[in-house]
């Protein structure tokens, strides 16, 4: 008999007993403890659930799963399983505890009253769960749908619109990054009403995509998305969703968010189209100008002053407290001058997020319309742009 069929109710208090190599047991608690919600009114969410089974050929596993109710994310290990079970352990102090054991095996073992005792060399805790029936039921991979995607794709695109995602809470439709697939490309948006960061990937190869499929995936996912990325060497990633929940398979881990409901703005309509009059600066030396002359902005608004003139790039600020700054960049300027406010550490935002490496375009109509910024890169499968409003100085 499969033990994967035992529910959770039928397994009897005082059973799960394991023993698991500490750093395996710890790679998978660090990649799951962030999701687990530091101060929640529902006490079981502060918990781990551990699921151990045994497989047809006798191999065992820990599965660790992780929730505050928006997203969950399920990992797993090898384990050797005397008594297959589950059991919920604090994840703090669970995570803070095992950071602390010396390298080795570790046993887990599930007493009565959801106490667990852990030993490992001479150390032996016993530590405080909570009944496995409180735990809520997070919900499975779906079984046919999913789309193959590219790890470092991904992982590019939300890096490049992460930080352009509104804070506002009022603005949830805004509060996450639109994907954007299609048979061959896959482009990521993001806006707060302020700026808006678009980036598309083209050259790829998408397979069950047939026009576009465009999913809101909320910024908290996004951010547990990227280190699991960042943590994984697969090369792609598993995405599927239904009527309510996203899920991301990274190799061995399963992230599932909750989705945003509402209706994404229509993005395209503020793309600029008449952007004629451009310059091309270094990013390292326009990141330092900005971030010298942004000492004397007013400390509310941010705002600096960009005028661009014959071959020069003038970036100034002042405020009544601080005094005034100003910072030229000699650079290849041949249009009518033109003086434009922004938000410093918006322009900053973007210049990290390309790597301050290379070159920027610098791209304008007039001093009331967005102005848009790009990489000046021969990369032409990624498009990467920037779009922002002007503030009044």
């Amino acid at each position: 008999m499969s033990t994967a069929a035992i529910t959770p109710e039928a397994v009897p208090t005082g059973n799960l007993e394991i023993t698991v190599s500490r750093a395996e047991l710890l790679r998978e608690l660090t990649a799951a403890q962030s999701v687990v919600e530091r101060k929640t009114t529902i006490p079981i969410l502060s918990n781990f659930l551990f699921e151990a089974t045994v497989d047809e050929l006798g191999a065992g596993k820990l599965t660790i799963t992780a929730t505050d109710l928006d997203q969950s994310l399920r990992t797993s290990c090898a384990a050797k399983v005397k008594k297959p079970g589950a059991c919920t352990i604090p994840a703090r102090k669970l995570y803070d505890y095992i950071k602390l054991l010396g390298d080795g095996d570790i046993s887990l073992k599930l007493m009565d009253n959801h106490w667990v005792q852990i030993k490992s060399g001479r150390s032996n805790t016993k530590m405080v769960g909570m009944a496995r029936a409180n735990f809520p039921q997070v919900p499975e991979f779906p079984a046919a749908g999913a789309y193959k995607i590219s790890s470092s794709a991904l992982a590019n695109m939300i890096a490049k619109t992460i930080f352009a995602i509104s804070n506002e809470e009022s603005r949830y439709t805004l509060n996450g990054a639109l994907l954007v697939l299609k048979a061959e490309s896959m482009a990521m948006v993001a806006t707060d009403g302020h700026r808006l960061a678009h980036i598309e990937k083209l050259g790829e190869n998408l397979e069950g995509i047939s026009g576009e499929k465009k999913t809101l995936i909320p910024r908290k996912a996004l951010a547990e998305l990227s280190s699991l990325l960042a943590s994984s060497d697969a090369t792609t990633l598993e995405f599927g969703d239904d009527d309510q929940t996203l899920f991301f398979k990274v190799g061995g881990r399963v992230l599932t968010s909750r989705k945003l409901t509402g209706q994404f703005p229509n993005y395209e309509a503020v793309l600029p189209r008449d952007n004629t009059k451009f310059v091309i600066v270094r990013s390292e030396d326009l990141m330092a100008s900005i971030q010298r002359v942004a000492q004397f902005a007013d400390e509310r608004s941010g705002a600096i002053k960009i005028r661009l003139e014959q071959n020069e790039l003038k970036l100034s600020a002042q405020s009544t407290d601080a005094g005034e700054s100003e910072d030229i960049i000699e650079t290849p300027y041949n249009y009518d001058p033109l003086v434009v406010g922004f938000n410093s550490s918006y322009l900053v935002d973007f210049l990290r997020a390309t790597g301050v490496q290379g070159e920027v375009r610098l791209e304008f109509k007039d001093a009331q319309s967005a102005g848009q910024m790009r990489p000046e890169d021969a990369n032409e499968d990624v498009k990467y742009r920037y779009i922002l409003m002007p503030m009044r100085i």
